[in-house]
């Protein structure tokens, strides 16, 4: 059997989609896999920060719609580029097991957050990690960068910026651990709803291909990143409304933390709810509610008049 893989072309998603590879050969050696990749509406607008590009799923749809169409078997995505309502053609068939769901600083001579001088330049593409670097530090600049792991690092060693906020896991797949300044605990910058977990998309009825692609799949983390997405969905989140979400699995017991900021006072609100692996969505759905409760709705409003 020939499996097609689509995956966009960047060295990172090439690196995931042959770590999902390498796990499914080991329990059908007997599969050959070849890469296809295809360029997204993310890679092909490169200038525009994130939050300002008015369509979802801006790094999946074209590879799904590839899926749909049958050019590609299947497709690995960063599972927090992957839109939180339910695809009509697509399914999630597998979500391997979670790499670091941490964000980490990244700076020229490894000074950390707290040691950056006043009026430091932080790049990030991410509303949420802009709020959060603002809660923590006020006093430093934020400014929206594009581009792949390797050019982010560039425009931190050229001093185009003083430093950049990233995501463990796509640093640790390059193995470039060695340039971290500093490691964020989860509670201290929140990551985005499934940070550090793949998706591994097909067909909704390519049951035969959902039963062999489901052998990788880690209830754990498929819990873990469902409380977080039902969060995201419960609040009508998404890039443009910065909400940090982080569920930790320990044996059938989960628990999840949410939090906001506001755009006009820097205030952040937070909430957390526990309870097994199988009440997942109901967990993200109750983190949600108290974030209500808090006035969430009100946050959004003011991140959705100025960035759209």
């Amino acid at each position: 059997m020939m499996l097609t893989v689509g995956t966009r072309g960047s060295k990172l998603a090439l690196r995931q989609t042959e770590s999902v590879i390498e796990s499914l050969k080991r329990i059908y050696p007997e599969v050959e896999f070849k890469i296809k990749v295809i360029k997204t509406t993310g890679d092909k607008e490169r200038k525009k920060p994130l939050f300002t590009i008015d369509m979802k799923g801006i790094f999946e749809k074209e590879i799904d719609m590839a899926i749909a169409k049958g050019e590609v078997d299947f497709a690995v995505h960063s599972l927090k580029d992957v839109p939180t309502l339910e695809s009509a053609d697509t399914v999630i068939a597998a979500i391997p097991k979670r790499s670091s769901p941490h964000d980490v600083l990244i700076t020229r001579d490894k000074t950390t957050l707290h040691g950056l001088p006043k009026g430091a330049v932080i790049g990030t593409g991410s509303l949420r990690r802009l709020a959060q670097i603002r809660f923590l530090r006020a006093d430093l600049q934020v400014v929206p960068i594009r581009g792949n792991v390797d050019t982010r690092i560039r425009k931190v060693k050229r001093g185009e910026v003083d430093g950049i906020i990233i995501a463990e896991a796509g640093l640790e797949r390059m193995r470039l651990q060695h340039l971290i300044a500093e490691h964020f605990p989860l509670e201290q910058i929140v990551p985005a709803a499934g940070q550090g977990a793949l998706a591994v998309v097909t067909k909704k009825d390519n049951h035969k291909l959902i039963k062999l692609l489901n052998a990788i799949d880690h209830p754990s983390t498929r819990a873990e990143v469902t409380a977080e997405r039902s969060l995201i969905l419960s609040l009508e989140g998404g890039c443009r409304v910065p909400i940090g979400a982080i569920g930790r699995a320990n044996k059938q017991n989960l628990k999840l933390y949410g939090c906001m900021f506001s755009l006009k006072t820097g205030e952040k609100i937070a909430a957390s709810a526990e309870g097994t692996l199988e009440e997942a969505e109901d967990i993200g759905r109750k983190v949600a509610q108290q974030l209500l409760e808090q006035g969430a709705k009100k946050f959004e409003a003011e991140w959705r008049e100025k960035y759209g």
